[in-house]
């Protein structure tokens, strides 16, 4: 069921061939990672990418005055992985940890690459993933943070991640807003 489920989410970016997907599928396997435990890890050499078909998981770094700041959230149906890592074989600056009990699908990026010589419809679809999600929706979320004030960044969380809302607890929120708990009930008040 989470294949069929896997693979409906990925020809909604691009077609792929039968034969691309039982290759692609021989690489997926099915983990859960309970409420609190580490996808990836700062400083790990990171080499998979996860689908989430359960649960919820979220990016992460630390500032250099030791605070940690939600950058991302990944609910159902979405993948997480440190792609500038895996692309630069560094290793990673920012960990995704599940703030849910969460089941995964994962495989190995490298060796999802190195089907694109046989499979270029994968490649096309590799192509079409992070040009919407690492260009066209994130492009706007960088400036939205740089030049919008808390209350504007709060309605567009909300609009963004409507059904996370009630998932989430008001610390993460506000870690992913960049603004203190105590801010964001204010916002929140004041919004009522």
């Amino acid at each position: 069921m989470s294949i069929d489920l896997f693979f409906q989410k990925i020809r909604s970016y691009h077609p792929i061939s039968e034969a691309a997907e039982m290759a692609w599928k021989s690489l997926l396997k099915e983990k859960m990672y309970p409420k609190g435990d580490p996808v990836i890890s700062i400083g790990q050499h990171p080499k998979k990418v996860v689908f989430v078909v359960k649960g919820l998981l979220s990016q992460n770094y630390i500032t250099p005055q030791g605070d940690e700041v939600i950058k991302y959230f990944f609910p159902e149906q979405r993948m997480a992985a440190s792609l500038g890592a895996m692309l630069a074989n560094t290793p990673s600056t920012f960990h995704i940890t599940a703030l849910e009990d969460t089941t995964v699908l994962e495989y190995d990026f490298f060796e999802f690459r190195r089907l694109f010589h046989d499979f270029p419809d994968l490649a096309l679809f590799y192509i079409a993933y992070n040009d919407r999600h690492w260009i066209v929706e994130k492009e706007p979320l960088e400036i939205t943070f740089r030049t919008e004030t808390a209350a504007k960044r709060y309605d567009d969380f909300l609009k963004k991640y409507p059904n996370l809302v009630n998932r989430l607890k008001k610390h993460h929120i506000a870690s992913y807003l960049g603004i203190t708990p105590t801010q964001l009930s204010r916002i929140f008040f004041a919004n009522k």
